[in-house]
């Protein structure tokens, strides 16, 4: 690849972090608002769940919809019609002035939520297996990023300037920015172009690789797939839990205000953000030694997240400092998996179905996340309490995952190879 073509390529990656990034600051800051969005519609813990959860389910829904279309047309314009949509949803967030209202405002935010897949495949048709879980590391850094950055925006900036409703302004606005630059700053490429036997061809030689059926069934009889499939449905529900339910845990059950809150938790999202990173690295050197170096950091990053989490929670409320450090570990293992498992869906599938096989993952782990909030409000207005819920469905949660991984092991090294013997006939034949 010339210097130049590999300078736009960090260029393309630039943009989509800023993406990222602004996109998961709006989606993730309404968890930081949870008490002053309850108090303006004067709802309790039950609507609040559903709020998060009708916006889940829609974006579960579409998965399908957006794979299927990432596959047969234009990614980047997609991907910009997907930022156009996240900013005009917002604004209409923060227009209505009712709580059945903001349910389906807040429902038609999940239409852009399903959009990632595009994103993520395309920047695998810039760089080679080798380096895509760095790549998508450094990417998802964005997300606890985006996450800190709605906290400070939710707790600090919010009271300052209006309210919530002001901030959803802000953000949506930032949302049609990014679509513009998009549009205009993005290059599509052929589908396979990274792949190492297609090293050196010009793209008119692989744009021929068009979605097929048959490639997209083919996807079901791949046996790691549906180890991924299981470990996503699973390993949502700690997250969203997390998202949505620890800023009122840490209020309501820890008695923090929200400077404490800021405190504590600011140093945990950075550690959490740099363990994406951390993840992907070690699963692309790993990945070079054995093909299942990205399971093998998986596998890990869950056992311990669990392990850690449960200390945490169960520290006496007056032990801030450790509640703090063990946050803090807890932060460091939780991302692990998550680059290497959008690694693993391209180190087994043909290029031009990966953004379907990428939302059939995304649609059951997504299954999961909006069950999460729903399952997790219900059973923290029941005798089980806030503090257990968190507990029972995280750690539950992730020891099947790492499970699902300990069974992908044995069908990792057939997949892989079966893939790159494919796409070697199919250098072959050009």
């Amino acid at each position: 690849m010339s210097q130049k073509n590999s300078n736009y390529r960090w260029f393309v990656v630039i943009i989509f972090f800023f993406f990222m990034l602004l996109h998961q600051t709006d989606k993730l800051m309404i968890g930081s608002l949870q008490l002053p969005i309850t108090e303006t519609f004067g709802i309790g813990i039950r609507e609040w769940g559903r709020i998060n959860s009708v916006a889940l389910i829609v974006a579960t829904i579409l998965y399908p919809i957006w794979g299927y279309l990432y596959d047969h047309y234009t990614r980047a314009k997609l991907l910009s019609l997907a930022s156009l949509i996240w900013g005009v949803t917002t604004m209409f967030s923060a227009w209505v002035r009712t709580y059945p209202q903001f349910l389906v405002t807040r429902a038609s935010t999940g239409v852009d939520d399903s959009s990632y897949p595009g994103l993520y495949t395309l920047v695998a048709d810039y760089f080679s297996p080798e380096m895509r879980g760095k790549v998508y590391g450094f990417l998802q850094l964005a997300q606890p990023i985006g996450y800190l950055l709605g906290t400070i925006l939710a707790l600090m900036v919010a009271p300052m300037i209006g309210g919530w409703r002001s901030i959803f302004y802000i953000t949506g606005s930032l949302g049609i920015v990014i679509a513009l630059f998009i549009y205009f700053g993005v290059k599509d490429l052929p589908r396979g172009k990274a792949e190492p036997e297609f090293e050196g061809m010009e793209a008119k030689q692989i744009e021929h690789f068009h979605f097929s059926w048959q490639e997209a069934r083919d996807i079901f009889k791949k046996k790691t797939m549906w180890f991924i499939f299981a470990q996503g449905f699973a390993g949502n529900f700690p997250w969203n839990v997390i998202v949505y339910f620890f800023f009122g845990y840490l209020m309501t059950e820890r008695g923090y205000d929200n400077n404490s809150v800021l405190l504590t938790m600011a140093p945990v999202i950075l550690i959490l953000a740099a363990g994406y990173f951390v993840g992907g690295y070690l699963g692309d050197m790993l990945f070079k030694r054995t093909r299942k170096g990205r399971l093998i950091v998986s596998s890990l990053g869950v056992l311990m997240g669990a392990i850690f989490l449960y200390f945490a929670i169960s520290t006496p409320v007056e032990d801030r400092t450790q509640f703090f450090i063990l946050m803090c570990l807890t932060a460091i293992f939780m991302p692990l998996s998550s680059p290497n498992v959008i690694a693993t869906v391209y180190d087994v599938t043909v290029p031009e179905v990966r953004s379907t096989a990428q939302s059939v993952e995304y649609f059951v782990e997504n299954t999961g996340a909006a069950l999460a909030p729903f399952i997790a409000g219900e059973l923290a207005a029941s005798s089980l309490g806030l503090t257990n819920t968190i507990l029972t469905l995280c750690i539950g949660a992730w020891f099947l995952c790492f499970l699902f991984y300990i069974g992908a092991f044995f069908t990792i090294e057939k997949d892989t190879s079966d893939l790159r013997n494919q796409m070697a006939e199919r250098a072959k034949t050009m």
